[in-house]
């Protein structure tokens, strides 16, 4: 393995991320963001519009969450592999799902998997590769270019699922990079791209200046991260790091919003609304535009307020929240 690395010893150098250029696929540019007169398209995350059933939520059937997104004017869904296993259990066939995706007039610019790609137990690793090779499958199928790589298993303490998977050792950056590596090669056989996802409350993957050298260290085209504004913050990353990344470096934004709340105390629950919190979203969407980024926009909250909510009604003031934010940034 290689030598362990300090969190900041290779910041100076992480800027060579915002080079890095995806492979110019014809598939990843049918599922970008569609040309108009804003520089994002606008992606509904399933998470923001679940049932209110304990303390994560159940997810609604991945139909009702396809009529949820069309309906309020989303150009594109961002679904959770558990819901497309749970349609397919159900007898539902995935080339249908497709179609309904295309008929609704909705894109699949990535989905959320929890494959362990990056945990130190080379077996469960081994594992965690086929996993992720089992969700790629079911994003290839429907139509998905993207799979989100957050770091299952090497969270180091406590987790938000309360799960012992997530409490693993802390592996080095280096070694994450190498394992990272693993997961886009195997992406590339399946049609898919792997994205390295910040998470605020892990040990190892919790600020962007880590998720950036784990992307630029794999050694292969196509890496790229999944910033999160409220993982940003959580995590205690400085949202100016955002101006090192290139246009390519980024594989989805997830956008939200945030209250009062210190960084160690705030949990994904308190995520409110584009608009309704503190975060500095203007100054994050103007730098979005000036580096070039023209994907999607993705709105991911968990708030359980929100989903003792009409999920339509949801849907629609997030929408329509985010396109102020991005209007009054712009403007």
């Amino acid at each position: 393995m290689s030598e362990p690395i300090s969190r900041r010893a290779w910041i100076a150098g992480a800027v060579a991320i915002g080079s890095t250029a995806l492979a110019a696929e014809a598939k990843a540019v049918e599922q970008s963001a569609p040309a108009s007169a804003a520089p994002f398209g606008y992606c509904l995350n399933t998470s923001t519009v679940r049932l209110p059933e304990g303390q994560w939520g159940k997810s609604r059937p991945i139909v009702e969450l396809i009529d949820v997104a069309a309906k309020a004017g989303y150009q594109a869904i961002e679904p959770w592999i558990s819901e497309l296993e749970e349609y397919t259990k159900g007898g539902g066939k995935l080339a249908d799902l497709r179609k309904r995706i295309e008929d609704a007039g909705l894109k699949v610019p990535d989905a959320i998997g929890f494959a362990e790609w990056i945990i130190e137990d080379e077996s469960r690793r081994k594992k965690g590769l086929e996993q992720a090779k089992r969700d790629m499958d079911l994003v290839q199928q429907i139509g998905g270019v993207r799979l989100a790589a957050p770091p299952v298993g090497a969270t180091g303490g406590a987790s938000r699922r309360d799960d012992p998977r997530f409490s693993q050792p802390i592996v080095d950056l280096i070694a994450a990079a190498d394992r990272y590596r693993a997961l886009l090669e195997l992406g590339r056989t399946m049609g898919i791209t792997p994205i390295v996802e910040v998470w605020g409350f892990s040990k190892t993957l919790s600020r962007l200046g880590e998720t950036l050298l784990v992307a630029s260290e794999c050694g292969k085209e196509g890496g790229c991260v999944l910033p999160d504004v409220y993982h940003l913050y959580k995590g205690g990353s400085e949202f100016t790091g955002l101006k090192l990344l290139g246009p390519n470096s980024i594989g989805i934004f997830h956008i939200n919003d945030y209250p009062k709340i210190d960084r160690p105390k705030i949990v994904d629950a308190d995520r409110v609304f584009p608009g309704d919190g503190i975060a500095p979203l203007k100054d994050v969407v103007r730098t979005l535009k000036d580096i070039g980024y023209r994907g999607f926009l993705s709105l991911e909250l968990f708030n359980k307020e929100y989903w003792k909510q009409d999920p339509h009604q949801v849907a629609k003031t997030g929408l329509d929240k985010m396109k102020t934010v991005v209007k009054e940034a712009l403007s």
